[in-house]
């Protein structure tokens, strides 16, 4: 008999999978499919503080082992979510979320989270620093001292969990951990979208609406791993591995590398019922590899 439990910032989850923001919405859409409760947790969908339309269509374009996106945090804001969207998925769901939240300044990343600190169902709260799909939305996740000062301003108005969600779009992504370290941070999440872009042939035009988006999928995979690995060795916090899961063999390596756990996103959108499958064929992949308890392996490589 296998343990895949794993202990999160003194929380614990039955297992390390976690569905990744924007893949999941806001949960209770995925609850007529399976039953999400068998998840470790997921993120919801990240939430400024005002309602935001996205961007214009073109917003998802297909590449080889992987997909682009170009959504723009598209959602009903913040006060909507905890007022109309949380009621709907504690009717299916009986866990603890990760709240995705986005902002545009310090201060707006602060209240948002705040606000989301406040609702019942949410454990954690992830700071998404590094939308790529948003002007401007990144530019905390490229500069160390901004990061640390959104992660601060976070920290100095909420009790509960903070994990800060990196972008893999800098030269170095350690610099930026250790910023959000020092800030307060209670763990780090990565890595968000590469930027990306395709030309349709035809029409001599980029393919999305805004040219570039973010890359997710499998093909970033080693990419993911390789910037876990570097940021789960010069960290003290714990690290959610994300980018390009898509079997338990991925969560078992991702692991090893340093991870506590792992968020699933762009597979979410290929197959629905990954999440699932990852959490129902852990075990097996655990007992084909001579692991009988998952946090035994966590930055063993």
């Amino acid at each position: 008999m296998v343990n895949t439990k794993i202990s999160l910032c003194g929380q614990i989850l039955d297992n390390p999978i976690i569905a990744a923001a924007g893949t999941f919405h806001y949960g209770y859409e995925m609850a007529s499919l399976y039953d999400i409760n068998m998840l470790g947790s997921f993120s919801c969908k990240g939430t400024t503080l005002e309602p935001r339309f996205g961007n214009p269509s073109p917003r998802i374009a297909e590449a080889k082992d992987g997909v682009i996106i170009s959504i723009g945090l598209e959602n009903p804001g913040v006060d909507a979510v905890i007022s109309t969207e949380f009621p709907r998925l504690q009717k299916v769901y009986h866990k603890k979320i990760f709240a995705n939240c986005c902002g545009f300044s310090p201060e707006e990343f602060a209240e948002v989270a705040y606000r989301m600190d406040q609702a019942d169902v949410v454990g954690f709260l992830e700071i998404n620093i590094s939308c790529p799909n948003v002007k401007g939305a990144s530019r905390f996740s490229c500069d160390p001292a901004l990061a640390k000062e959104v992660t601060r301003l976070v920290k100095a108005r909420c009790h509960k969990p903070v994990f800060v969600k990196l972008s893999p779009n800098v030269t170095d992504i350690v610099s930026i951990a250790l910023a959000c370290e020092e800030g307060g941070a209670d763990g780090i999440s990565l890595i968000n979208c590469i930027h990306a872009m395709r030309i349709d042939l035809k029409s001599r035009k980029p393919v999305l609406a805004l040219k570039k988006g973010g890359l997710s999928g499998p093909a970033i995979f080693p990419i993911a791993l390789r910037m876990v690995y570097d940021v789960s060795h010069a960290v003290h916090v714990p690290v959610i591995g994300i980018g390009g899961i898509e079997t338990p063999e991925d969560v078992l390596e991702m692991m090893m590398a340093g991870a506590s756990a792992v968020e699933v996103g762009a597979m979410n959108l290929v197959d629905p019922y990954i999440g699932k499958k990852l959490v129902l064929g852990l075990p097996e992949a655990m007992e084909r590899y001579g692991i009988s308890d998952l946090s035994s392996i966590i930055g063993v490589a």
